[in-house]
């Protein structure tokens, strides 16, 4: 019941949204129902929460997306040593308190890791797409109720309309039974009936007039408005339109199934799990990445004075023995000695330039044996895809039968407004003939409190009757894809 009428309401917002015109917000307390559906659609929690869902699968594709371009990263590594250390730039071994700068840039790219990053590109636009669907069927599942809640106002303010009739109707035979028992025509007991007969149409009026306010409270608790705040609607002049229900239960059941969105949403996350599965099963091959990094680094132990090659040389003689013959002719040897000049210190400029470091490496991962992480990732994947399938089955089945159930309860209400019309229709007559009796004398108050009655009744199951078949035929239209207006 609360499928079929949430998907009758969906009918009524379209068709009363495409009527009307467009607004920001209603500004007085009477309301259409175009005003309602577009504070709630603007407010509602429920839409909002689906937003975000949406807006959080477009980052999970963007970002599967980006998952292709290369990494590049920065840094800058500091450091303070003291004691016994090694000078990363001369790599000789120092005492002193050292100070070190290394800054780095590296990058990398998978060039091949068994098209995980294209099936899981994939994977995230069906579910961004799925999303979307979600959102558009919450979006039509807000709209239904409010319509719902809506109609249901119009409802009980017909009915309201129905009692106050009755109410005046008999109030003003009571005034005319009054005057003949005053004038001896009548007994007492007549004035009396028909006392206790207004009094009992005050009560149907209360308690009409109590469901219309329910009505009205459950109407703004949907539009997440306080009880206090003032707020009528604007009556909708409603027809019953032909009752014949054209196409066959079968031929809107094929016209729906591409015309819902949670039979697409569901197709979806189908292809989704697929490709998802493809991506686990990517984690199983070989990956082949290219990696580039340039590095460099500065030491406090080098930035100080120094000696540094001038670019020539100096031929030196040193002694190496004597004559054994004759002690005293020393021997000697020549060597060639570079000569060095002092500069005054090795700054962060000069060792960050002369310290480059650059390298590029072509990585190729094999994955052996990983704790069956892989494996059964890809079995969970495998697992994840049978279990959307049976979802879209499900959510197919769910269609059809609310469809089926749409198409049967749209024949059994058409038949119930026909009766009903007709049973209305002769309460009417018999209910004006039975006042002119009243009038004459010829029927007493017990035969005119039987006659209204059956009036009330009549009225008020003809006036259930024809917006039940309204909503039926809404729920086919709703479900064939046609505009639906009034």
């Amino acid at each position: 019941m609360k499928t079929k009428l949430l998907a009758f309401a969906f009918c009524i917002v379209t068709a009363m949204s495409m009527a009307q015109g467009s607004s920001s917000g209603p500004n007085e307390n009477v309301w259409s129902l175009k005003q309602c559906i577009e504070y709630a659609m603007a407010n509602n929690l429920s839409i909002r929460r689906s937003t975000y869902s949406v807006e959080s699968s477009e980052l999970d594709k963007k970002q599967s997306v980006y998952s292709m371009v290369p990494t590049l990263n920065a840094g800058l590594g500091y450091g303070l040593n003291w004691g016994r250390s090694l000078n990363p730039v001369t790599y000789d071994f120092t005492t002193q308190q050292l100070n070190s700068l290394n800054p780095f840039v590296s990058s990398s790219v998978t060039l091949f890791n068994g098209l995980r990053i294209q099936n899981t590109i994939k994977q995230f636009d069906r579910a961004y797409e799925a999303a979307k669907k979600d959102l558009e069927k919450t979006e039509n599942d807000v709209r239904l109720n409010i319509a719902l809640l809506y109609i249901n106002v119009i409802f009980n303010k017909e009915q309201l309309n129905n009692a106050r009739f009755l109410m005046s109707s008999g109030e003003t035979q009571l005034d005319r039974v009054k005057k003949q028992v005053e004038a001896g025509a009548l007994p007492r007991s007549e004035e009396l009936n028909l006392t206790a007969q207004v009094a009992t149409n005050e009560v149907n009026v209360i308690n009409q007039e109590n469901a219309l306010n329910l009505s009205l409270l459950q109407l703004k608790q949907a539009l997440q408005l306080p009880a206090a705040t003032p707020l009528d609607v604007e009556l909708m002049q409603i027809e019953v339109e032909d009752i014949q229900l054209g196409l066959s239960r079968e031929d809107i059941f094929n016209v729906a199934r591409t015309a819902m969105p949670e039979i697409e949403g569901a197709r979806l996350r189908v292809e989704s799990s697929t490709y998802a599965m493809k991506a686990a099963k990517g984690n199983m091959l070989p990956r082949v990445s290219l990696n580039a990094s340039i590095n460099s680094n500065y030491s406090s132990a080098s930035d100080r004075a120094r000696q540094i090659p001038t670019g020539s040389s100096e031929i030196i003689e040193m002694p190496i023995g004597y004559v054994q013959s004759n002690p005293s002719e020393v021997v000697v040897t020549q060597y060639e000695q570079p000569i060095f000049t002092q500069v005054n210190g090795y700054g962060y400029r000069d060792q960050l330039e002369d310290n480059l470091y650059r390298s590029v490496s072509l990585n190729l991962t094999i994955p052996i044996f990983n704790g069956m992480q892989s494996r059964y990732g890809y079995q969970r994947a495998s697992l994840n895809r049978e279990v959307a399938r049976i979802t879209a089955i499900e959510t197919e089945n769910t269609l059809r039968q609310n469809v089926e159930t749409a198409y049967n309860n749209a024949v059994a209400a058409a038949k119930t407004y026909n009766s009903a019309l007709r049973q209305v229709e002769a309460r009417e007559e018999a209910f004006r003939m039975m006042e002119q009796r009243v009038a004459l004398g010829a029927a007493n108050s017990f035969e005119y409190q039987i006659s209204q009655n059956d009036l009330f009744r009549a009225k008020t199951d003809f006036t259930r009757a024809k917006y039940d078949f309204i909503f039926r035929k809404k729920v086919l239209d709703f479900y064939q894809g046609k505009p639906i207006e009034y």
